[in-house]
C-alpha cells in the first residue's frame, strides 16, 4: 500500500483510523486501525504501535529516552528546572523530558519528509568517513504520537520487528462478570496494551548499542514561526598514529508554525573546536534539496556529521529562508555543544540483532 498522508482527529478519540493511498490514477481508503487517547502523563510502553503526529508514518516503541530540553522560547529561571552545563548555551535552562527510539514501518518510508536513514555509526574501516546507518530508526518526542490498536495481521514491516518484538503472551485477560440471570456468567476478554513485548535480542541490541543510540540533549529556537529543533549524538573517535578524529551526528527538524509557506535556501554554518578552530561553512540549501515548509507539509527533517580534531566543541548558524510573499530571513539555529564521551569510539559496528 502506498501511503500518502494520514488522517487524524484527536477531537474523535476513538475513531477508525483510514490512510489515503494512490495507485496511479485513482484513490482509496483503507481502515488500518483504531486510535486510541494520547497519554498526557505517563510513559507508552515497549511494544506500543504509534502513528507520527507530524510526519505520520506508523512506527512502534522499542524503548524510551530521557532527555534534557534546552528550549529558548520559554521563560527561563523557573523553580526545578535543572542547570545546564557551563558553555554553549548555558543561559538556557535544562527540562527533562520523554523520547521514544521507534522502528518506523517500511512501507511509508518514500512518503516521509524526513531521512529514514538518520541513525548513523561509525565503521571499524581505516579511513575516517566510514560511516554506516541502521535504517528505520527514529527519536520521536512523547507529544508527537498517537497510540492506536491495528487491524493488520502484520501491522508493522520491518525487518527488525519479529527480530525484536513478540505477541503479548498476557494480552488477552478473561474475566466473568455475573448477570441478571440465575447462574449465569459474561465472558469478557481484556486486552491489554502493548499488543508486543520485547525479545531477548532486542534488550541485548539496546545494551550493546547504548554509546551510538543515545539521546542525551535537544535545543529548540524559533524564528518568524519556523522551529528549529537540534538533537546531537556523539558517535566515537577514530585514531590512527598521527592524530584523533572526533565525530558527531545530528539531527535537524524545521517545522513551520505560521500560516504562509516559507522554503529553505541556504544554510550558514559557524562550527568552533576546542583546539582553537573557528570554521564556516556556506551553502545551498540542506542534504541536497530546499525544502518547502507549507500548511499541508510543514515539517522537514534531516541529520547531517561533523568532525573534529578536538573532544569537544560546539555549533551555531542560520538557515536563509524566503516566504512565499518574498519576504526573506534568517532562522537561528540554536547553538549546541559537542561533547566526546569516555568510553571512546566503537571497534566494531554495531549488530542490528
Amino acid at each position: 500500500m502506498d501511503l500518502v498522508c494520514v488522517t487524524v482527529q484527536q477531537k474523535l478519540l476513538p475513531v477508525s483510523l483510514r490512510l489515503l493511498s494512490i495507485r496511479r490514477h485513482y484513490a482509496r481508503l483503507a481502515e488500518v486501525g483504531r486510535l486510541e487517547t494520547p497519554k498526557a502523563e505517563g510513559k507508552y510502553d515497549t511494544g506500543q504501535l504509534i502513528l507520527h503526529r507530524v510526519f505520520g508514518y506508523r512506527g512502534v516503541v522499542l524503548f524510551p529516552w530521557l532527555a534534557r530540553v534546552y528550549d529558548r522560547d520559554l521563560p527561563q529561571h523557573r523553580e526545578g528546572d535543572e542547570e545546564t552545563n557551563a558553555g554553549v548555551g548555558k543561559e538556557v535552562r535544562g527540562r527533562t523530558h520523554t523520547f521514544y527510539q521507534v522502528l518506523i514501518d517500511q512501507r511509508d518510508c518514500p512518503y516521509i519528509r524526513a531521512q529514514t536513514e538518520a541513525v548513523t555509526f561509525l565503521g571499524n574501516q581505516d579511513s575516517s568517513r566510514s560511516l554506516y546507518a541502521i535504517p528505520g530508526l527514529d527519536y520521536v518526542a512523547h507529544e508527537d504520537i498517537f497510540p492506536y490498536v491495528s487491524a493488520e495481521k502484520a501491522p508493522l514491516h520491518h525487518e527488525l520487528f519479529d527480530k525484536f518484538l513478540g505477541p503479548n503472551p498476557n494480552r488477552g485477560v478473561l474475566h466473568l462478570i455475573p448477570v441478571n440471570k440465575p447462574d449465569s456468567r459474561l465472558l469478557v476478554v481484556d486486552f491489554l496494551d502493548p499488543p508486543f513485548v520485547a525479545q531477548d535480542t532486542l534488550k541485548a541490541w539496546q545494551n550493546k548499542n547504548h554509546p551510538w543510540l543515545e539521546l542525551s540533549d535537544v535545543h529548540k529556537e524559533t524564528t518568524e514561526n519556523i522551529r528549529v529543533t537540534v538533537i546531537p549524538f556523539y558517535m566515537g573517535c577514530k585514531e590512527s598514529h598521527a592524530s584523533s578524529v572526533y565525530w558527531w551526528r545530528y539531527c535537524i527538524r524545521l517545522e513551520n508554525l505560521g500560516s504562509l509557506s516559507v522554503q529553505l535556501r541556504e544554510r550558514h554554518w559557524r562550527i568552533f573546536s576546542l583546539s582553537g578552530t573557528l570554521e564556516t561553512v556556506r551553502g545551498r540549501g540542506v542534504v541536497g534539496q530546499e525544502p518547502a515548509l507549507t500548511k499541508t507539509l510543514p515539517a522537514f527533517q534531516y541529520s547531517s556529521h561533523v568532525s573534529l580534531q578536538a573532544p569537544s566543541g560546539h555549533m551555531w548558524g542560520t538557515f536563509r529562508m524566503e516566504r512565499e510573499d518574498g519576504y526573506t530571513f534568517d532562522c537561528r539555529i540554536p547553538p549546541f555543544s559537542l561533547e566526546s564521551k569516555a568510553e571512546g569510539g566503537p571497534a566494531t559496528p554495531p549488530e542490528t540483532a
